[in-house]
């Protein structure tokens, strides 16, 4: 991303969660801007710049996305079939980030093309060094084309 602004998009709807990742990627220097989904249809609103998210000025592309699975409105797995279906917005690199070790959930989530699947460790130092990595692998070594 050389000296680019890194946008992250997060969506996820447990505001403690959501409140350690950003906060974890702030203490990390991970990226520039965070913007915080609650519920996996304002997410694909923002995506696919439908109603107040139509301006492409005011909804720019994230450079990753931070996708939880258990999502009001429209589950997450459902948003990244939504998204990688959709060709202007498939290359952003989807990365599941839950709870759930379920065998199902990982297999769905690779058969709809995610990018990477991670559970969320349960103590704080193993997961602020999971953001840490994970920050360092997609917006800092990995290269991809600009969505």
């Amino acid at each position: 991303m050389m000296g680019e602004p890194v946008l992250v998009m997060l969506v996820e709807d447990n505001a403690d969660h959501a409140e350690l990742v950003i906060r974890t990627m702030e203490d990390h220097r991970i990226a520039n801007q965070i913007i915080h989904f609650s519920d996996g249809q304002t997410a694909l609103d923002y995506l696919l710049r439908r109603d107040k998210y139509a301006k492409p000025e005011t909804s720019p592309r994230p450079h990753v996305i931070l996708l939880d699975l258990r999502l009001p409105r429209v589950d997450g797995l459902e948003v990244l079939s939504i998204i990688k279906q959709h060709t202007e917005i498939r290359s952003i690199p989807v990365i599941i980030l839950t709870t759930s070790e379920a065998e199902r959930d990982v297999a769905r989530a690779y058969n709809n093309y995610v990018n990477s699947y991670l559970v969320k460790p349960v103590g704080f130092e193993e997961f602020s060094r999971m953001m840490n990595d994970l920050g360092f692998y997609w917006l800092g070594w990995n290269t991809h084309p600009r969505p």
